[in-house]
């Protein structure tokens, strides 16, 4: 009972940036702005989407979702960091690091298979426009959403069990500004390549397999925009899709250079960097993304806009 009883620590420290003090205040202030460009952009997002009678299609349901999980996605890791940015004892419990672990595993699971989802509605948009009412009735964009969210939290189950069943060894300092997989494997008294071979192989099905299906379907996508009279309806098709891929190039791209990348002393600081990318940047952006590209949500913001003036007066 004592061994089991040393290996549940009360707390855990987070380096973070630590090693480099003279960055944490910047750090911390561009860290502060971004959060708060993320909250308001994806608020924005969800207000216009569900507000504006135009808006009301399956493309900006999902588009809801995706900055609704964005919004939990960077809250459930940015305010901890500034914290510990602000604060000389960087510090998380162990109910809290738990939380965060399976928190963060679960939205950017859950963002795997969502972005698929958005990449089937314009599948279906462009290659069977006549088909898409049709085809993308509100019973069915409930049950990909509901999908997408049980999916995601039911993988970051798996995750969180793999990763706490391990017995810890201290001293209980993680390397990172945040509690994730890795991280925590890092700490264990016993041999964790079974669990990182585990770990590499969930990663790469949960990854690369929704990645290929976006790929695959982007082909059938440009063949039938290419087959597109007008210069018009071209232009309209690669607009909405352009966000998209900007989208999933962001999201993708950083989390399989993260999880995929083999375990190296000189990979820490890189895997911070991907870390703040996927988990602060790219929710940042997602919302900017879609805002300033799609002429439907500006012109909607607008009237939203107009909206809230107009009742003042």
């Amino acid at each position: 009972m004592i061994a089991v009883n040393e290996s549940i620590p009360l707390e855990f420290i987070l380096l973070g940036f630590s090693d480099r003090p003279w960055l944490e205040f910047p750090l911390f202030v561009v860290f502060f702005i971004s959060y708060m460009v993320t909250i308001f952009g994806n608020l924005t997002i969800i207000l216009v989407s569900r507000l504006d009678s135009r808006l009301q299609t399956p493309m900006y349901f999902f588009l809801t979702n995706l900055s609704l999980l964005d919004l939990c996605y960077t809250t459930s890791t940015v305010p901890q960091l500034l914290v510990n940015l602000h604060s000389t004892r960087k510090v998380i419990s162990y109910g809290g690091c738990v939380a965060q672990l399976f928190i963060f595993l679960a939205l950017g699971a859950t963002e795997c298979v969502l972005l698929p989802v958005m990449c089937f509605d314009r599948f279906v948009a462009i290659c069977q426009p006549l088909h898409y009412s049709v085809i993308m009735h509100q019973r069915l964009c409930l049950q990909l959403a509901a999908a997408s969210w049980i999916t995601g939290f039911s993988n970051a189950m798996w995750f969180s069990i793999l990763a706490l069943q391990l017995p810890l060894c201290g001293p209980f300092v993680l390397d990172h500004f945040l509690c994730e997989v890795p991280a925590l494997f890092k700490l264990s008294c016993v041999d964790t390549t079974a669990n990182e071979a585990e770990l590499f192989f969930l990663s790469m099905l949960f990854h690369l397999v929704p990645f290929t299906l976006i790929v695959i379907s982007y082909a059938f996508i440009a063949r039938a925009v290419l087959r597109i009279q007008s210069a018009e309806g071209r232009q309209k098709a690669f607009g909405t899709c352009g966000s998209h891929l900007l989208v999933v190039s962001l999201f993708y791209g950083t989390a399989i250079s993260m999880y995929m990348q083999p375990p190296s002393p000189s990979s820490k600081d890189r895997g911070k960097m991907v870390s703040l990318f996927y988990g602060i940047v790219a929710p940042m952006l997602n919302p900017l993304i879609y805002a300033l590209r799609n002429k439907e949500v500006k012109e909607a913001f607008k009237r939203l806009v107009a909206r809230v003036f107009s009742i003042r007066k």
